[in-house]
């Protein structure tokens, strides 16, 4: 009977250490949220919590996590845990601690002890080459955790000790008089020792290995993505407080509360006096002014109207433009072209023109679209110019989706019988529509907030004289001469969210009393747009959870 041999700690229970492990996991994450909202100003470094200073705070939690990291990979390296570690923490962690703790040592050095140059850099080669030793010649759980666990204890002992306090301020001496204050550094410091010290504790979590370098990646990824996640609900949140009392402003419900909206529709013939058509109206039972007014003088409550309907307009105009052209093109190079030098070189076309700065399609429209509209600024050279811009990634996005349907469908379809276009039109493009939806939505997103191309080509004034929106729809005419339709509104300037947004954010217009409380004003137009891009968001995703419903079913 074969015997075994069980260190004491193992011959126990193991979960007392797994759970050590988790807790160390947990408390880095709270250092990392608490540093998070304190960088973001949600928390300042002056504040209690039950009765103790966020600052002393987050100084406690860095030395007892770094305590905790550094008593793990030495209870691992006396065999009091059970693990099993690699030889070596590897090649990659011993470049970044060197560079942690060259620079920990250079700015202690120079900074505390005061050291000159070539004192302040012998410290630093001497601490990173310490690191490095430590992290690449010596076992896994010891490379691991003791740079991670000890730069964590510094940090969080200068924090405690007052070296760095919230009046702290580092002047770089430099001619525009840039400095480091505790605002920015304690935070940064803190989320930083809190992704060492947690990537360190999830390796030892599963006990080193390949188990413990996966769960340090995907601790390292879920802790980037929550603050990916948190930052955006920031960003819109912290929008949404400073914009809602502007954009709220005279809001009335009730039945003829609201605008009066007149829809109209007339058909020019060269032989009636008279064009025959309708007219449609309704009151509106709400009343939002901010959207649902102008700009004038006699106005209680102004609004961005205009503004608005130019930015969907333009939306449109540049997906009806692009849309067909960029999924035709992909069904060519997909189905139809050979693989070969005229692919290639489309799709290097198409990845730069995507990555081409949207002031270079400003400056194309401006100088070749805007004079062949009769030289003047115009809602079409604007919806043309973010076609051009919405344009390459349409065609790449189809095309991978189309590149991705199975050969098998079309194989299965061509031994049926069926054409290449059948096949083409009842099978690859129905499969690929989720994912050419996909590139749609995301053009879209950027496309709606463009400012750049729309100074160059289509924006005419902040503010739309009287308030009136472009009548797209009500401007087609028709006629039985060439052209035969005709629609003057899409040769008029107008504005759009992203311009008058820039308008009264930079060039300090639309802050006088007839517009309203300026920065109330300013906010609400950002909220606005804001929500506009959302909604188109949500559209596309609705529509790429319907077609992909549809397929599955």
């Amino acid at each position: 009977m074969a015997t075994e041999s069980r260190t004491p700690l193992v011959a126990g229970d193991t979960s007392g250490t797994d759970a050590v492990a988790a807790v160390a996991v947990g408390v880095a994450a709270a250092v990392f949220a608490t540093a998070a909202a304190a960088l973001f100003g949600l928390v300042s470094l002056t504040d209690t919590v039950f009765g103790i200073d966020v600052l002393a705070a987050l100084g406690g939690l860095l030395v007892a996590l770094g305590l905790a990291v550094i008593a793990f990979g030495v209870g691992s390296r006396l065999g009091y845990v059970e693990t099993q570690p690699r030889p070596s923490a590897g090649i990659v962690a011993g470049v970044a601690f060197t560079a942690v703790w060259f620079v920990a040592g250079g700015l202690v050095a120079s900074q505390t002890l005061g050291f000159g140059t070539v004192g302040w850099l012998a410290v630093a080669f001497a601490v990173g080459a310490v690191a490095f030793a430590v992290t690449t010649f010596t076992r896994e759980d010891i490379g691991s955790t003791l740079p991670a666990g000890a730069i964590t204890v510094f940090a969080g002992v200068v924090f405690l000790l007052g070296v760095i306090d919230a009046s702290w301020a580092w002047n770089l001496g430099w001619e525009q008089k840039a400095s480091f204050t505790a605002a920015v550094v304690i935070p940064s410091l803190a989320l930083f020792c809190a992704l060492v010290s947690g990537w360190a504790s999830a390796k030892a979590y599963g006990g080193f290995g390949a188990r413990g370098r996966h769960a340090g990646a995907y601790l390292l990824i879920y802790l980037n993505a929550l603050a990916i996640i948190t930052v955006l609900f920031g960003l819109v949140a912290f929008t949404a407080f400073k914009g809602f009392p502007g954009l709220t402003r005279g809001f009335e419900v009730g039945l003829g509360v609201g605008p009066t909206t007149t829809i109209a529709f007339f058909l020019h013939l060269p032989f009636l006096d008279v064009a025959p058509g309708f007219v449609f109206s309704f009151d509106w039972p709400v009343s939002l002014p901010f959207v649902m007014n102008g700009v004038g003088l006699l106005n209680d409550f102004n609004g961005v109207l205009p503004a608005i309907v130019g930015t969907v307009w333009l939306v449109v105009g540049a997906s009806v433009f692009a849309i067909p052209l960029g999924v035709g093109a992909a069904v060519f190079l997909t189905e139809y072209a050979e693989r070969g030098r005229f692919t290639q070189v489309v799709e290097i076309a198409t990845n730069g023109l995507w990555s081409t700065p949207s002031i270079v399609f400003g400056l194309f429209g401006f100088a070749f679209l805007v004079p062949r509209f009769g030289g003047n600024k115009s809602l079409l050279a604007g919806m043309l110019t973010l076609g051009f811009m919405l344009l390459p990634l349409v065609l790449i996005t189809s095309r991978e989706a189309m590149l991705a349907v199975p050969d098998e469908y079309r194989d299965a379809s061509a031994a049926l019988g069926v054409s290449r276009w059948q096949t083409i039109k009842s099978v690859v493009i129905p499969a690929s529509i989720p994912g050419i939806v996909t590139g749609v939505i995301l053009g879209v997103g950027r496309i709606a907030g463009e400012t750049a191309p729309l100074l160059l080509t289509m924006a005419g004034g902040t503010f739309v004289p009287g308030g009136q929106t472009v009548d797209v729809i009500g401007g087609f005419a028709f006629q039985a001469t060439p052209p035969f339709v005709t629609n003057p509104e899409l040769l008029q300037a107008t504005s759009a969210l992203p311009y008058q947004l820039w308008a009264l954010i930079a060039a300090g217009v639309g802050v006088s009393s007839n517009v309203g409380d300026g920065e109330a004003f300013k906010w609400a137009t950002a909220l606005v747009l804001l929500v506009v891009v959302l909604g188109f968001y949500a559209i596309g995703i609705a529509m790429r959870q319907y077609f992909r419903r549809k397929i599955q079913s």
